[in-house]
């Protein structure tokens, strides 16, 4: 797959204003054809001088027939949006426009060279580090990283338990405003395991629903109620990132970042 990290190393060739000659920084271009656009690779002379220079070498990557303009300006930061649209195409070269009218291509689109982090999280109600994670990938804030995300996401309604957390859940029986009376099936955590215990004793059977619990594969993020887990770290014997229970669009993206970083340390 070729995908250029940044816009400014690719150039259209709709015209020849200045004859055969491209930008210093062009490594790229699109050309217009008869028959629609195909992509070239340039080389500019490195020993010229000035901003236009002369092209030592070009290539064509693909021919009008393999590639296609996107219909719809999209948000160039989006990086793994950009490959699953390119392989919806069907095209070998999908060029992409921006908001902001800059150009990029993918050619040959290939999601299996992205890092895939794994996302832990649980519903209802809304499942708030992955429902942010989806946020800051459209957004592109996650883009540089050049990661796909995998969404674990469990649907604890479906858990068979008579009693379940809070009532923010939507749930009728919860340990936060109903008195306990022994024997109950509970669907908590560590957390709801120990309100349990201090207020009514041990007669209950605890179900375990934290997404901390749930991880088994790496790299993770999860999330977990318990502020002491936060961090970035190895966690019964995977690494990842814990995130708490309400964290901000900030945090979740700082804890992402720093954990792909020391992720691709270790490899």
């Amino acid at each position: 797959m070729i995908f250029p990290p940044e816009c400014k190393v690719v150039g259209h060739a709709f015209g020849k204003p200045v004859g055969d000659r491209v930008y210093f920084l062009s490594e790229y271009l699109v050309r217009r054809v008869r028959d629609g656009f195909e992509l070239l690779r340039v080389t500019p002379d490195p020993d010229g001088t000035g901003m236009m220079r002369n092209i030592l070498h070009e290539e064509v990557l693909a021919t009008a027939e393999e590639t296609v303009m996107f219909s719809e300006r999209v948000n160039q930061h989006n990086r793994a949006g950009m490959v699953r649209r390119a392989l919806s195409t069907g095209k070998r070269c999908t060029i992409f426009g921006a908001m902001d009218e800059h150009m990029n291509f993918v050619l040959d689109p290939d999601l299996s060279l992205f890092e895939t982090v794994h996302v832990y999280d649980i519903k209802p109600p809304r499942a708030n580090l992955s429902v942010t994670i989806e946020s800051l990938e459209e957004e592109g804030l996650l883009g540089e990283l050049n990661c796909i995300f995998d969404h674990h996401v469990r649907d604890i309604s479906r858990i068979d338990a008579d009693v379940f957390p809070c009532r923010a859940g939507g749930f009728e029986k919860t340990l936060d405003m109903d008195p306990m009376e022994g024997g109950e099936r509970v669907a908590g955590c560590l957390t709801g395991r120990q309100l349990y215990q201090e207020c009514y004793g041990n007669n209950f059977t605890s179900i375990d629903i934290c997404p901390f619990s749930s991880v088994s594969q790496e790299p993770f993020i999860a999330r977990c109620c318990r502020k002491e887990r936060s961090g970035v770290g190895i966690y019964n014997g995977y690494f990842g990132a814990v995130v708490h229970w309400g964290a901000s669009p900030k945090t979740i993206l700082d804890a992402v970042c720093e954990m792909i970083t020391l992720w691709r340390q270790k490899q």
